[in-house]
């Protein structure tokens, strides 16, 4: 018997990296997940590779029209909506005086509008389900501490604690059975990782090492790391489990 027995999950940012990592996890505890993302082709071709309780729809998180679909289609096609794992997100450097505008506008609209957004659509239908429900947000150490070179990234994501516990709160006090928790990932390798890896602005091998000393346990972690996490909340495991801060970052938002 898998964790995710009888669950069914949308997932944002389903096509890669941690997202897709989840999308297979669940399936692998007995789940069923949607994955939704604007690389579609990618998000089918895995779908297609984990079998009949897995499928893909397009959705740009920062439209709530398209999440309301995903929604929609999720509850066709599995029958229910019981969990969303928001993932889905963008870093990119840049402090305040000098970074760009275009960059803070798009981190807000998908690291913070984006989840908003897929709570609003996905609660009701959570609720119309009578069972058991999570909500996972992806956060990180950054969100509770932050980093001088991404000022967006870092408003972005401490905001979005503040979403989760809130409707952590409200479900609870108007006694629906959905649980909101958010995991805190360090640096973990994924595309988003390697984009800072590869960019140029050092040799991979430095940008690795000084990526890696921003943890105490001096290593970048791996997508299946977070990912046990996320499933951890999203099961019935942690019932008793709501407005938790997870953290996943080798000790990265405690050192001193």
């Amino acid at each position: 018997m898998g964790k995710m027995d009888g669950k069914v999950a949308l997932v944002s940012g389903g096509a890669e990296g941690i997202g897709a990592t989840v999308g297979r996890m669940i399936v692998a505890e007995g789940g069923s997940v949607m994955l939704a993302d604007v690389q579609i082709d990618k998000a089918r071709a895995l779908a297609a590779e984990l079998g009949d309780r897995a499928e893909a729809i397009e959705l740009d998180v920062r439209d709530l029209d398209a999440w309301q679909r995903a929604v929609d289609a999720t509850v066709e096609r599995f029958g229910k909506l019981t969990v969303l794992c928001n993932i889905a997100g963008i870093s990119e450097p840049g402090n305040v005086p000098d970074g760009s505008l275009d960059v803070w506008q798009r981190t807000i609209d998908i690291n913070l509008n984006g989840p908003y957004y897929g709570c609003r659509a996905a609660i009701p239908a959570m609720e119309k389900s009578a069972e058991p429900c999570a909500i996972v947000n992806i956060g990180s150490m950054i969100a509770i501490r932050a980093a001088a070179f991404v000022a967006a990234y870092s408003a972005s994501k401490a905001g979005l604690i503040g979403l989760t516990r809130s409707i952590a709160l409200d479900c609870a006090e108007r006694g629906l059975p959905i649980r909101a928790n958010m995991v805190h990932p360090g640096a973990i390798r994924t595309p988003m990782y390697n984009r800072y890896k590869f960019s140029g602005a050092d040799t991979p091998e430095n940008i690795e090492t000084n990526f890696a000393a921003t943890h105490p346990m001096n290593r970048i972690g791996e997508p299946e790391e977070v990912a046990k996490a996320v499933v951890f909340l999203a099961s019935d495991d942690a019932s008793f489990t709501t407005g938790c801060d997870f953290t996943v970052d080798g000790g990265g938002s405690i050192r001193s």
